[in-house]
Parts: structure tokens; C-alpha cells; sequence
């Protein structure tokens, strides 16, 4: 199978590539700084591209099998939820004007819900994170809109963390997957193996799904 992943070189993206790697897919790995990617691996390609040109974006992306978005316009950015939001669309476009029909887009936990809430809009949520949980909540909102393409959607749990590969997770849709603990939790590494056992499996067909220990 053959794997468009875009933002290949970010916290999420870098761990999915190497994971998509050890199961012997194909990568065409999208970055703005390719440079920033080591990894050497006959069946990796990679491509500098602008996500925000379309036309160009759409042609890298042509003869994958599926199209991962991994898009994070950066936490210190100024202008985090419009520039989110207007990269996820002009990805979301991209995708179509490729012929690729499967899109995984990796967004964040803010839009999960507790207690019919959802969490980034309770009385604590960080600041420093709020622009990027909301872009994240309302893109979300408008790709449920979305008819022709078959998309998902994933959260991680609430604390994703740099930690090690053990391939265990649980899964959940609109709640948080909380553990014996209380706690909402899962290394980078296992989130991106559910990320890409979704790829093989497809339980979430136009979906958001989430995972936690």
C-alpha cells in the first residue's frame, strides 16, 4: 500500500513515518523542510511542498493508496486557528483533485467530550493551547460535511507523550479513553500505531476515533 504522509518531519508525523516504514509501506513523506528528514529507506519518497498550493500539493500526493495528514501550523504561530484551518482545507481540496479517495487527518483532543462538554471549552483548559484545540474542533466540524471522500478523524488521548513502542491501546470515539488511574494517556509511538493499524483496518470510515492506555 502506498501512504501520502504530509507534515512527516512534526511530533506526530516522524513517529508515523518511521512506523509506517517498519511495516514496509510506501512513504511519500510532505514536508516543508525535507531536510529534517534522516531517515534513508528505498521505499521512502520525499517532497518538498507548500500545503497552501493546491495544484502542486495534489500531484504529490497522486497514486497513494491513502493520504495522512499530520498538518500542525505551528503552537507559537499568531495566527494558529486560521492558518490550521486554512491548510487542513486546502489539504482536504488537495486530496480530492488527486483521485485519492482515503484521507486520516490527526487533529487534537480539545473537541472530545466529558460530560457533554467538550474539553477545550471547560474553565481549564491552557491557554497556550486553546487557538490549536479550537482550529482542530472546527475543522473537524466542517469535515463532517465532507461527502466525497471517506475521512477519520483521530484525537489522541489528552497526554501524548515522547515515551516507547508497545503496541497496546484502547480505543474510543467521543470521550476520552481514560485508565485505571483517571488518567488520559499514551506515547507518540502507540498512537501511531493505531493511527496506522486504522489504515489497514478502516473501523472508523468517516469518523473521529481516539485511543488511551
Amino acid at each position: 500500500m502506498k501512504v501520502a504522509l504530509i507534515g512527516a518531519t512534526g511530533f506526530v508525523g516522524s513517529h508515523l513515518l518511521e512506523e509506517l516504514l517498519s511495516r514496509n509501506y510506501e512513504v511519500t513523506a510532505i514536508a516543508r523542510d525535507v531536510n529534517k528528514i534522516p531517515l534513508k529507506n528505498e521505499k521512502l519518497h520525499v517532497v518538498s511542498a507548500d500545503i497552501t498550493n493546491v495544484d502542486a500539493l495534489a500531484e504529490a500526493l497522486k497514486g497513494n493508496d491513502v493520504v495522512v495528514s499530520a498538518y500542525n501550523a505551528g503552537w507559537s504561530n499568531p495566527n494558529l486557528y486560521n492558518d490550521f484551518l486554512k491548510g487542513s482545507e486546502a489539504i482536504q481540496k488537495a486530496v480530492k483533485q488527486s483521485g485519492v479517495n482515503r484521507l486520516i487527518v490527526v487533529g487534537g483532543g480539545g473537541s472530545l467530550f466529558i460530560d457533554g462538554v467538550q474539553i477545550v471549552d471547560g474553565p481549564d483548559f491552557p491557554e497556550q493551547f486553546k487557538a490549536g484545540a479550537t482550529a482542530a474542533r472546527d475543522y473537524l466540524n466542517m469535515l463532517k460535511n465532507e461527502a466525497e471522500l471517506n475521512w477519520t478523524f483521530f484525537s489522541p488521548a489528552l497526554d501524548m507523550f515522547p515515551g516507547t513502542r508497545t503496541g497496546q491501546y484502547r480505543l474510543g470515539t467521543e470521550s476520552p479513553v481514560f485508565d485505571n488511574d483517571g488518567e488520559s494517556k499514551i506515547s507518540v509511538q502507540d498512537a501511531a500505531v493505531a493511527i496506522v493499524d486504522e489504515i489497514e483496518k478502516s473501523n472508523y470510515s468517516r469518523r473521529r476515533f481516539t485511543v488511551g492506555y
